[in-house]
Formats: C-alpha cells, structure tokens, sequence
C-alpha cells in the first residue's frame, strides 16, 4: 500500500509552531468565485479519472474547502487552489478541467487563470 502525505499535512507534522490564521472576508469572497466560477460554467471537472458536471465538482470542492477551515489550513485563494482545487488528496491524482471550445488543462491553471481574472476586476 503507498502512503501518500499531503503536502500541507508534512508542513504541520514538521513545524506545528507556525500559526494558522483565518481567511480575510476578501480571501473568502475569492474562494467563492472560484468555486462559483466553476459552478456557473459548462465545464466538466476530471477527478481521479471520473468526468463530473460542474454541479458536483462544485460541491466536491466546497466540502475540501468546509474540511480544511475547520482545520486553519487555508488562509487563501492561492491556498485554497492548491490544497484542495489541484489534486486528490487520496491519490495525489492532478484534477482536470475541460471546457467547450477550449483545450483540456490542469485544474490548479484554470483556477489560477479565473484568480487572476478575479483579481484584476476588484480594485
């Protein structure tokens, strides 16, 4: 059997000292849009090899999110794509992300992308 760690999981096992703080109302409204960005799309969302609608990643995604505030580890956008946006956490497995009329990619670049976008309407 492979074990696999996750990457914000040996952060805490090697440095329990560092504080964790909560998420600012704007680290909080960029969750929202990303996971709100990929809700009101038509995109289908790839998890360990199963395509879903953009429904269940929706919620998928959410409960990744719910589960890691309640443990403080995720202070921001940036955080929330790589702890819980990017890959399975069981397998390590990267998601995908595959839209009509455009070429399949990796979820952590097309949260990436939809963060920037975010970031450069809100002043």
């Amino acid at each position: 059997m492979k074990l696999h760690v996750l990457p914000w999981l040996a952060l805490a096992l090697v440095a329990p000292g560092i504080a964790q703080a909560a998420p600012s109302d704007s680290a909080r409204r960029e969750i929202a849009g990303l996971i709100g960005a990929l809700d009101g799309s038509s995109c289908r969302f790839q998890r360990n090899g199963s395509w879903h609608d953009a429904t269940e990643a929706r919620a998928h995604l959410q409960r990744k999110y719910d589960y890691l505030l309640k443990k403080d580890k995720v202070d921001t956008a940036e955080q929330f794509i790589a702890r819980a946006a990017s890959q399975s956490s069981m397998t390590g497995t990267p998601y995908r992300i595959a839209c009509p009329g455009q070429p399949e990619q990796t979820a952590a670049v097309w949260f990436g992308a939809r963060l920037k976008a975010l970031r450069q309407r809100t002043p």
